[in-house]
């Protein structure tokens, strides 16, 4: 089955003229603000601080989220120490270390918040409702209750999502051509920190597990230690893959998740290509672009966020890592890998 991008369904995208239409509008409210203020960019992340993507994203990098942010940014007339600073806080370590550090941040009166997850959103808008607030992934801010809607968040939040709910029936798809002979599906996630208590993905999901005579077998986490006793489960007959959901609790135990997958042979398909960085054996997911540079100048020079449409992703990649498909005992169908975007060996 021919597995293609899933459409952007209603967020428009800013085209060049309209930015600079935009920049434009908003250049004598930056002035007005008066440009010799050092302004305060905030960052908070559920990520360690000495997580490797941490940083990784801390390099001035296109491919890292706060190192393109700074590189976009200088791009755009902003220079770290010279008319802006840089403040980073992480969230890691449960719900009073998430309060700390964003209060750590309001308390800084930063001129923009951006945020690494939606529960990090969720937790800065329950703390202000007037610094400017972006996203740099929420897959159902609508559902979320982060903006009013896609076109006119309103309010003091905008920012991009990174997939849709039809995905979960993509990624069923995918893992299914790769392990043709599952009976059945696990269903990897943390209905703390997944959109919609996972619900979000589950419907396209069951839909085509309907379809495609597989079980839907849920197998939820709370903690670290439970991912042992999640995946291995599924090692067991009846023959069985699985789904790594979109989640900010398993993107921080990533290593664990995909070292456990190999441990009990389960294959597994995640949304991210921080898993196969692991070693996972496949992703599909959204092309990383870090495009919050240019909201982040936009609100430093005077527009609001809530003006600002939230974006969606502009292309979708699938991975495959041949050589953890070998291990696993798999041989993937040429079908499958001619539609890669990438194979890792």
């Amino acid at each position: 089955m021919m597995v293609r991008p899933v459409p952007a369904r209603v967020a428009p995208v800013v085209t060049r003229r309209n930015f600079f239409r935009l920049a434009g509008a908003t250049a004598a409210g930056f002035f007005a603000l008066g440009a010799d203020r050092l302004r305060i960019v905030a960052s908070i992340t559920g990520l360690p601080l000495d997580d490797e993507l941490t940083r990784r994203n801390m390099t001035e990098s296109s491919t890292s989220r706060l190192g393109a942010l700074v590189a976009g940014l200088r791009q755009r007339g902003w220079v770290e120490g010279a008319n802006y600073r840089l403040e980073v806080r992480s969230s890691f370590g449960g719900s009073d270390k998430l309060k700390g550090a964003v209060a750590e941040l309001i308390d800084l009166k930063p001129d923009v918040i951006l945020t690494g997850s939606s529960v990090e959103t969720a937790a800065v808008m329950a703390a202000t409702t007037s610094i400017p607030i972006v996203f740099a992934t929420s897959n159902d801010p609508v559902g979320s209750g982060f903006v009013a809607s896609l076109a006119h968040p309103g309010g003091n939040v905008t920012g991009f999502t990174s997939s849709t709910a039809e995905m979960g029936g993509k990624w069923l798809q995918l893992i299914k051509e790769a392990v043709p002979d599952i009976e059945r599906v696990g269903i990897l996630f943390n209905p703390a920190s997944t959109p919609g208590a996972g619900r979000f993905y589950l419907d396209s999901l069951e839909q085509e597990a309907a379809a495609s005579g597989v079980a839907v077998v849920l197998a939820p986490v709370g903690t670290a230690a439970e991912i042992d006793g999640a995946i291995g489960r599924f090692s067991e007959a009846p023959k069985a893959a699985m789904i790594s959901l979109v989640d900010s609790f398993l993107v921080v135990n990533r290593q664990a998740v995909v070292a456990t997958a190999a441990k009990y042979r389960v294959p597994m398909i995640y949304p991210y290509h921080y898993f196969m960085d692991a070693g996972g054996l496949m992703s599909y997911g959204p092309t990383l672009e870090v495009r919050s540079a240019d909201y982040v100048d936009l609100i430093l020079r005077g527009t609001k966020a809530g003006d600002l449409p939230v974006q969606s992703p502009r292309k979708y990649e699938l991975l495959i890592n041949r050589t953890v498909a070998g291990a696993l005992g798999l041989k993937i169908p040429f079908t499958l890998l001619a539609r890669a975007d990438e194979i890792r060996e």
